[in-house]
C-alpha cells in the first residue's frame, strides 16, 4: 500500500469478512487501523470492531431485517459529510462490500461529491460456510457454476427470482438472507422442478466460534432451518456438491470414535 493510499478526504469500502478478525486481508486491518471514522454494518462482530483504534469514532449504520438504524440514503450523507471534513473513512461492511451491499449507491453519492473511494474486498458468507464445511462450492462433474442469490426483498414484496433457472441444475445456489424464507424457497425450488432430495447446508454464523452447521435436503429446509438459526445470520447453499457435507460430518464423527 502506498502511503497516499489513504490521504485525508478519502473513502475505503472494506469487507469485513464473516466474522473471524483472523480472516481479514492485511490490506483491511490496515485501513481499519489509520481510519479517523468507521462506519461499520450489523453484521460486522464485535472481533472485528475492536480493531478499530482508541480514539476513531465508530458509527453503527447497520441495517437487518425489519430493523433498520439509517436508511441507505442517511448514510450516503454521513460518508458524504465525513469526506468533505477531511477524514480518512473506512466504510466496514460484512464479507465483501460488492456481494449484496449495496456498494454501488454509496460510491456513486462519494463520487458524484467529487472524492476518491475505493473498494477493499473481503471474504463472502459462502466461501467461509464452505471452508469451515471442508466443502468445495464448485466439484466437476457434479456444480460447474456456484450462484450468489440474495433472498430479501424490498419490504412487503415477494421474493421475485428466476426459480426455473435456479432448479435447472448444475449449480450450487448460495442463498443470502434466506433464514426467514427458507420454506418459501424451499417451495419455489421444488415447484420449479428441483427434486426434494437435492443436499443443503445451512449454516449460521459462518466461521465465529458459535457457527452452527445442519446437512438436511431441500423438502427438509424449512423444519431445519427454524431449528438451527433462531436470529443468527444465516447462508443456504443447495446443490449437489453438498451431499459431501453429511459424508464428511459422519467421517469427522468417525474419527472422533477412533
Amino acid at each position: 500500500m502506498q502511503p497516499d493510499d489513504f490521504a485525508p478526504g478519502t473513502v475505503w469500502l472494506v469487507g469485513a469478512g464473516p466474522g473471524d478478525p483472523d480472516l481479514l486481508t492485511m490490506k483491511a486491518v490496515r485501513l481499519i487501523s489509520r481510519a479517523d471514522i468507521v462506519f461499520y454494518d450489523a453484521l460486522v462482530s464485535k472481533r472485528v470492531r475492536a480493531l478499530i483504534r482508541e480514539g476513531t469514532k465508530g458509527v453503527n449504520v447497520g441495517k437487518r431485517s425489519g430493523r433498520h438504524s439509517k436508511d441507505q440514503s442517511a448514510i450516503n450523507s454521513m460518508l458524504v459529510g465525513a469526506v468533505r471534513a477531511g477524514k480518512r473513512v473506512v466504510r466496514l461492511k460484512g464479507g465483501d462490500p460488492m456481494v449484496f451491499g449495496r456498494a454501488t449507491e454509496e460510491i456513486s453519492a462519494i463520487e458524484a461529491a467529487g472524492f476518491r473511494v475505493c473498494v477493499c474486498p473481503g471474504i463472502t458468507a459462502a466461501s467461509a460456510a464452505a471452508a469451515s464445511a471442508g466443502l468445495s462450492l464448485t466439484l466437476r462433474g457434479v456444480a460447474r457454476d456456484v450462484r450468489f442469490v440474495t433472498a430479501h426483498s424490498r419490504r412487503d414484496a415477494a421474493l421475485d427470482l428466476d426459480w426455473a433457472s435456479l432448479a435447472r441444475g448444475g449449480s450450487t445456489l448460495a442463498f443470502y438472507m434466506g433464514r426467514d424464507v427458507a420454506g418459501h424457497i424451499a417451495r419455489r425450488l421444488i415447484e420449479a422442478g428441483m427434486s426434494g432430495a437435492t443436499p443443503v447446508l445451512v449454516t449460521c454464523n459462518a466461521s465465529l466460534p458459535d457457527e452452527q452447521r445442519l446437512a438436511t435436503r431441500l423438502d427438509l429446509l424449512d423444519l431445519a432451518t427454524r431449528a438451527l438459526a433462531g436470529s443468527a445470520p444465516t447462508l443456504i447453499l443447495v446443490g449437489p456438491a453438498m451431499a459431501l457435507a453429511e459424508r464428511a460430518r459422519s467421517g469427522a464423527m468417525a474419527a472422533e470414535a477412533d
